[in-house]
């Protein structure tokens, strides 16, 4: 009698070697792509984005490719090991399902990207630099899986092939983290923007309702003191570093400023100034929304144009 060949049996330590490989993989080309396009907004913006670039967006993905990929290289090594060891386990089912579906998206996204780009062009729309670098962004990406597991199922897990691809995809992802760590700063620039942002966000809060102030009394509040509203239970924000009450000084019978001290200038934090400001009435007349500044001491003069925050009457 001719001997039978047994089918590997899938141990629950193949499947989720297997799948959690697979989900190393899917996260880490979804943070590779997703940081490269906030890395090609930042270098070509488009002309009608109201923001440039979300510096969260590309700390998150930094964060998840520092996690994920070394997880998945890993997971990988884990398998590689268990197949030298047992190559049987090359035939196991899960394996295949999961080697061959991944192929499937890869060569899905490959054919929508070329689609996409086809498509722009056939529309006659203007063929960006910002555009078909990310077109070419998704076509490596996607290609290289594809070229590795189809390497994969031809010719196996191993050779030079699988070295040298490793290594040149641990340094392309390398590069991409350092050109999102050169973009957004470190983390303690990152921690300085926040409590910038935090202060415009109260100065934005003060001028508020120092306007409101001026509407209902038709006079400016003496000090900043006298916004305080106990019944409503607000509290006039104070600096969220040094817990120092901001600058504020009547200039005018309708005029005042605003003054805070700011740890970086807003010129390094491009993700929050806009490329095109929206149409707000008060960019023509009455109170100037600009809040640009440099490090250190920075004052806002405003000034309340009555037509248009006209008084209230009680």
């Amino acid at each position: 009698m001719e001997p039978t060949t047994q089918k590997p049996r899938t141990t629950p330590k193949d499947f989720f070697l297997h799948l959690g490989a697979i989900v190393a993989l899917y996260l880490s080309v979804w943070s590779i792509i997703s940081l490269l396009f906030e890395i090609i907004n930042y270098v070509f913006p488009r002309p009608f984005d109201y923001l440039a670039y979300s510096s969260g967006d590309i700390s998150w993905q930094v964060a998840m490719l520092i996690i994920a990929f070394p997880t998945y290289l890993v997971l990988m090594w884990m398998l590689y090991r268990g197949e030298v060891a047992a190559p049987e386990k090359r035939e196991l089912s899960v394996r295949k399902w999961l080697v061959y579906f991944t192929l499937f998206v890869a060569g899905l996204s490959i054919l929508i990207d070329l689609v996409v780009l086809l498509n722009t062009f056939l529309r006659g729309e203007e063929l960006t630099a910002g555009f078909l670098l990310k077109v070419g962004v998704v076509l490596i990406v996607a290609g290289a899986v594809f070229a590795y597991y189809i390497n994969d199922v031809k010719h196996g897990s191993g050779g030079m092939f699988r070295k040298y691809f490793t290594w040149g995809t641990a340094v392309f992802i390398l590069a991409s983290i350092v050109a999102g760590f050169a973009i957004v700063g470190s983390p303690m620039t990152q921690r300085i923007k926040q409590f910038d942002q935090r202060r415009i966000s109260d100065l934005q809060s003060i001028q508020y309702l120092v306007v409101n102030y001026w509407q209902y009394k038709q006079t400016l509040p003496d000090t900043i003191d006298a916004l305080n509203d106990p019944i409503g239970g607000f509290v006039v924000p104070t600096d969220p570093e040094t817990d120092i009450a901001y600058e504020y000084t009547i200039s005018g019978a309708t005029s005042f400023q605003l003054c805070a001290t700011f740890g970086l200038s807003s010129s390094n934090d491009q993700s929050t100034i806009p490329r095109v400001a929206p149409l707000y009435p008060a960019s023509k007349n009455g109170i100037d929304e600009n809040w640009q500044h440099g490090a250190g001491r920075a004052c806002f003069d405003r000034t309340i144009d009555p037509k248009l925050y006209p008084p209230i009457k009680q």
